[in-house]
């Protein structure tokens, strides 16, 4: 994916759950703080962006992103790509993660205002999930030098869980960086 389709995602996401107000919470984040090119292919080649209203306690809006541009949606055989509508409780995110987030407005991406997880929060909630893409996601980010080591440990440090999932992120952290500076 690449920044027009974000964009272009954030747009019908906004007409269709009516509200501008939008956090896009999944890998695809990761295109407000760098350009796709810039990036490496394991960062960018999801097709989808987990996009989450600030305003939906009921998930009606993340229900209506799910039935017109969500997986198999018109839009998705149209395009190519689609929109997941999920919770903003989808993802665990270090303490201190919505003084973070990144504006992401391009002008086609109107009448959205959306916010994305900084890079550093995206990391820790993608190794907390730790299926397979997303230890190979966070050790693109971090082989490319995306991401910074220490910052990863401050944020995994200040994770509101129990001790043995903070623990559990932590080695596999460790595990990461390890790989990636030999």
């Amino acid at each position: 994916m690449n920044r027009r389709q974000l964009a272009h995602i954030l747009r019908a996401a906004a007409d269709v759950g009516n509200d501008p107000h939008i956090l896009v919470i999944g890998s695809q984040a990761i295109l407000a703080s760098f350009e796709a090119d810039a990036l490496p292919v394991a960062a960018t080649r999801s097709i989808e962006a987990d996009i989450a209203f600030f305003d939906d306690a009921d998930h009606l809006k993340a229900d209506f992103v799910e039935g017109a541009i969500g997986e198999d949606s018109m839009f998705h055989q149209s395009y190519g790509y689609y929109g997941q509508g999920v919770s903003v409780a989808t993802a665990t995110l270090p303490d201190g993660w919505q003084d973070r987030l990144v504006r992401f407005n391009p002008p086609d991406s109107a009448p959205a205002e959306a916010l994305c997880l900084d890079p550093s929060d995206l990391a820790v909630a993608k190794l907390v999930a730790s299926r397979q893409k997303d230890i190979e996601y966070v050790a693109s980010l971090l082989g490319s030098g995306h991401l910074e080591p220490e910052v990863l440990r401050e944020r995994v440090a200040s994770l509101s869980v129990v001790g043995a999932v903070r623990s559990r992120v932590s080695v596999l952290l460790e595990r990461l960086i390890a790989r990636n500076s030999g």
